[in-house]
């Protein structure tokens, strides 16, 4: 693996306000990265900046999701640059953000083709209606939306409803599967990728996206999250699984998403989120 082009995707448009007149501080992630040296661990070429439209935390039954409009354009702009970086064959590393970022490289990868993703998350952002209440914020619903559940701002963007098929999805590392098994989805939980449970294969594509929320791991190592859940990995069952995947054939890209600067004042947890991404991909 390599020939890595960081990209920063400071987005907190998915999130909803941590508390009234706040907004959440993951945009602030791929600077403080990039400040702990990232660029250069990674051995990477700088993929510039997809800079999000303005965060409005206000919110009222029947606006949808919140901050629908302003996701939905910062989405094909990331897809329009991962595109670029995959034409000029380079890796895409995407730093965000929250999750809402990932239905920017599912947009341009299906855009080329049939791919897949590997979801390492530690919840199943799979909140959708008529499956379960939806949350009105994109990084709680994001895998529903990739696979076509949802409104059409989001989730039918230039007529390409589902970005993936549930088939071509591997969900890992969320505390409960239930949902996503329901759905007929592949999934790992944390609890069994901490016994050894074999990572599954992806059915035969073009190539797969590999997501990575940072609050997969156990709130013990990072708790600088939005919403941190006990049970999670620890890192270097997450760096095992990561390197696993991304020696696989069809390895199209990479994000991380969800940490929280604001959460971490001494930044001992970005230090460790630095250290988990060098590992994982060098």
């Amino acid at each position: 693996m390599g020939n890595y082009v960081l990209i920063d995707a400071p987005s907190n448009l998915g999130l909803r306000p941590p508390a009234e007149g706040a907004a959440p501080g993951c945009y602030k992630t791929p600077g403080v990265l990039r400040d702990l040296g990232i660029l250069d661990r990674l051995g990477a070429s700088d993929g510039g900046v997809v800079t999000p439209g303005r965060y409005v935390g206000t919110w009222s039954p029947g606006d949808g999701v919140r901050n629908s409009a302003a996701i939905a354009a910062h989405t094909r702009a990331l897809a329009t640059r991962i595109a670029s970086v995959r034409s000029s064959g380079g890796f895409p590393v995407v730093l965000g953000g929250d999750c809402s970022i990932s239905l920017g490289p599912m947009l341009a990868l299906r855009r080329e083709g049939r791919f897949g993703i590997a979801y390492l998350d530690g919840h199943d952002d799979f909140r959708h209606p008529g499956g379960a209440d939806p949350v009105q914020a994109a990084a709680g619903e994001d895998l529903a939306i990739m696979t076509g559940r949802g409104a059409d701002d989001l989730a039918d963007i230039d007529g390409l409803r589902p970005y993936v098929r549930d088939s071509d999805v591997l969900a890992l590392g969320m505390r409960s599967a239930d949902r996503l098994r329901a759905a007929g989805i592949t999934a790992v939980t944390s609890a069994e990728l901490l016994a050894a449970e074999p990572v599954p294969s992806l059915p035969d594509l073009d190539g797969f996206w590999v997501h990575v929320d940072i609050d997969v791991l156990d709130p013990a190592y990072v708790s600088a999250v939005d919403s941190p859940d006990t049970g999670g990995l620890d890192p270097s069952t997450l760096v095992a699984v990561l390197r696993e995947l991304l020696s696989r054939p069809g390895a199209a890209g990479f994000e991380l998403t969800v940490f929280d600067p604001d959460l971490d004042p001494d930044g001992r947890q970005a230090a460790l989120v630095a250290d988990v991404l060098e590992r994982a991909l060098r």
